[in-house]
């Protein structure tokens, strides 16, 4: 018998079944519910499996890490529809492996021209409604895929959308998370959309297999015909026509007039990583003033799952996010102290307000250097559906890709004829004077969703994670536990998190998986904990992918909190 290993022979309840135990004295042990994907092509991790397939599919076609995340995400519009689709917005950061730049795409759209304060105060409103098509923005999805491809993209255009035309048409069986998710929501639903998304009047469930053949007439239009059919064409018609049909202000040039944005990334320094975020309008700002001011504290000294490493990024968001909440706009009408707020010198000095013995649970916004002494402390904080995906190809490139409709449903308003749901993005603004976020003509609101992209020597991770206020948070966990703590991509994905709930206080929902000694410790220290599942939706759930620029090697991690999975392309090309 070979040495360090036994073969113990058990029999169970008397019945002849003989199971061999194997002992070794270099015993693997594994913390993580998954494995990494392992493959020299490229690699697709979504949401939804089978969009996570259809943008593999393009990799095996030849198509660029950017065409086969188009691919996933007009398939991921489709599959889930509540979080997601044309009538949303999207952002991306794509990176180059040949040049190294990496680059950044803001798709948020902006109001109508005619949705001003003074037409809702007109109509009897104090606030935006929270759906309807009094909360609809114009939508930048599909400009976003079309910016997209234009500048890195490889397949014809129309090749992209082949897949989720074909689910549209041929249907495709509700998975597990979205078969919950899609009654919970549905009440939000108008006529139209009740006819489209509950087929017999009831939510499809788990396994049924849903079709949508007018979201596939919209998906062909705009295969043939370019990003113009949905703002110039027949959809941009239908939507106006909508509209008016429902006492909404969305005109032609509204849609007609609307760009995506490319935009260079901001980006910080932790501890020797380079970690990438969408610019403003997003909050994406957050997490590197997180980042910031978690490196003045030896994280790594402290257990991944110990009180000390979990109060100080719970003070250290509570920092970050009362700045955000005071500054963060569309930076075309209101100037946002960006590099302040990400300076090595202001983080030193915002850490500097953290006590480790104690909690503080009311930080006020500090001062950042190109602060606007005018700005009041009014952001909204709306949306928590969104839908995150991320794709690396064989030659390295990286897109890193989010899209929402802001709530579940978004506005609950179907374009007719089209199958598609408009967002409520305008729940971003706020009525009230000075603050960054008041609502204006062709302003762009206030956006939750933020790609993210982490880059260290040969290692380049694209990555994010889900669930509206608590990304920023949700984000600064996954890179400390990479950087901090050596875990690989699906170990981040999978570790315990928390989030933060309500504006103000220390109340805290938090995972189950975290040991007792930790929630006592946070307990003592002046949290209100609440504890939930061990893989809880409430804390988001998350994708990455990993190119390894030395040996060619890509890795994808899909987070068990969701229905997806990262799919390599399926075969090998010449």
């Amino acid at each position: 018998m070979k040495r360090g290993l036994l073969i113990l022979l058990v029999l169970i309840a008397g019945v002849g079944i003989c199971i061999p135990v194997l002992k070794s004295e270099k015993l693997m042990t594994w913390s993580q519910g998954r494995s990494v994907v392992s493959s020299q092509g490229g690699i697709v991790a979504a949401e939804q499996p089978l969009a996570s397939q259809a943008g593999a599919s393009i990799l095996a076609q030849g198509g660029s890490a950017a065409d086969a995340a188009i691919a996933a995400s007009a398939t991921m519009g489709l599959m889930q529809p509540m979080m997601n689709g044309m009538g949303g917005d999207l952002f991306a950061i794509e990176s180059d492996a040949k040049s190294g730049k990496v680059s950044g795409l803001n798709a948020s759209g902006w109001a109508p021209e005619e949705l001003t304060p003074a037409y809702l105060q007109s109509k009897g409103l104090k606030r935006i409604p929270g759906t309807g098509i009094l909360s609809v923005t114009v939508p930048g999805c599909v400009m976003g895929w079309w910016e997209l491809h234009q500048k890195f993209g490889k397949l014809p255009w129309k090749d992209l959308f082949k897949p989720a035309i074909y689910y549209a048409s041929h249907g495709f069986p509700i998975a597990q998370w979205n078969s919950m998710y899609w009654p919970a929501y549905a009440n939000v639903l108008d006529a139209e959309a009740k006819r489209v998304y509950l087929p017999g009047g009831d939510a499809p469930k788990l396994g049924q297999v849903f079709r949508n053949p007018e979201y596939a007439k919209a998906l062909e239009l705009v295969a043939e015909q370019g990003e113009r059919a949905f703002y110039e064409g027949s959809i941009a018609q239908a939507i106006v026509k909508t509209s008016q049909e429902l006492g909404g202000v969305i005109q032609p040039k509204d849609l007609s007039e609307y760009k995506a944005e490319w935009v260079t990334p901001i980006d910080t320094d932790y501890r020797g990583w380079k970690v990438f975020e969408i610019p403003p309008n997003s909050q994406g700002v957050a997490t590197l003033e997180m980042l910031n001011i978690m490196e003045q504290f030896p994280l790594s000294t402290y257990g991944p799952e110990s009180a000390e490493r979990y109060h100080v990024e719970m003070q250290a968001q509570q920092l970050a996010y009362a700045d955000l909440h005071r500054y963060v706009g569309d930076p075309r009408f209101v100037k946002v102290p960006v590099s302040g707020m990400i300076s090595t010198q202001y983080a030193k000095s915002r850490a500097g307000l953290i006590q480790l013995d104690k909690a503080e649970c009311n930080f006020q916004p500090g001062t950042p250097p190109g602060t606007d002494p005018n700005l009041t402390n009014d952001t909204p904080h709306p949306g928590k559906d969104t839908s995150y995906l991320t794709a690396v190809d064989r030659d390295g490139n990286i897109v890193s890709l989010i899209q929402s409709l802001a709530g579940a449903f978004g506005s609950g308003v179907a374009v007719r004829g089209y199958g598609f749901i408009l967002q409520n993005r305008a729940t971003g603004f706020t009525l009230k004077p000075g603050s960054p976020d008041v609502l204006a003509p062709h302003k762009r609101p206030f956006h939750t969703i933020i790609p993210a992209f982490m880059e260290h020597g040969n290692i380049h991770i694209g990555f994010g994670i889900m669930r509206g206020g608590n990304q920023p948070l949700a984000q600064a966990q996954f890179v400390s536990d990479i950087v901090d703590y050596m875990m690989n991509i699906q170990q981040a994905l999978e570790a315990p998190r928390f989030n933060k709930f309500g504006r103000g206080g220390c109340s805290y929902l938090i995972e189950s998986r975290v040991p007792e000694q930790t929630l006592v410790g946070l307990s003592q220290l002046g949290y209100g904990l609440r504890v939930v599942g061990p893989f809880a939706e409430f804390v988001g759930g998350g994708q990455a992918v990993l190119h390894n620029s030395a040996t060619g090697v890509n890795n994808g991690a899909s987070d068990p909190r969701k229905d997806g999975e990262a799919i390599p392309e399926p075969s090998p090309r010449e």
